[in-house]
């Protein structure tokens, strides 16, 4: 993933979204360069933030990934929500011994994958970035975790929830023993 500078230029931008939509595509710098009919140095240069592209170079790369060309000049949304246990939109039964509370929903056009977790503390687990566009939801059942992107982890405790942008390295970190937790992995 191309690392953008703490005052990124509009190159600098752009050099991430085509990297970040090639990469979403699942396409090599061979590939796209061969689909879109530009030279293989050119799409590296472009990708590092070197050159300055033109529009029939940026169309031709956005056409052989089936997208438009306005798709480069979009930067992805960075996403953290926490719900705490006492919080959120919570509706009840007639009875009152049913309550739901709505965490998140899923966009149409996403897939989930569901996980249940129990962690021991310990070595805090790693995970590298996943594609662009990948978020991880997670309800904390028992116990107490540091919880999200690597750089700035949220402590979470028992019947708390998360979610966080997976496309930068996350961690896992169980505070107490035999800590549980429901992670579900949202994919584009």
């Amino acid at each position: 993933m191309t690392d953008i500078p703490n005052n990124p230029s509009r190159l600098d931008l752009l050099a991430s979204a085509i990297k970040r939509e090639r990469q979403h595509a699942g396409l090599s710098v061979t590939e796209l360069a061969k689909r879109a009919g530009v030279a293989k140095s050119t799409l590296s240069q472009l990708e590092t933030g070197i050159g300055n592209p033109s529009i029939e170079t940026l169309w031709a790369l956005a056409t052989a990934m089936g997208l438009q060309v306005t798709r480069f000049f979009e930067q992805p949304q960075q996403h953290l929500r926490v719900i705490r246990a006492d919080e959120g939109d919570t509706v009840h039964n007639e009875s009152g011994r049913y309550a739901a509370t709505l965490l998140a929903d899923c966009p149409a056009g996403l897939q989930r994958d569901l996980y249940r977790l129990k962690v021991q503390p310990g070595a805090a687990k790693l995970s590298k970035p996943h594609p662009p566009g990948t978020l991880e939801h997670v309800l904390l059942c028992t116990g107490s975790a540091n919880v999200g992107p690597a750089h700035d982890p949220v402590h979470l405790n028992a019947g708390d929830y998360m979610s966080y942008s997976a496309h930068v390295p996350h961690l896992f970190e169980a505070l107490e023993p035999d800590t549980t937790a429901v992670m579900v992995i949202e994919h584009p």
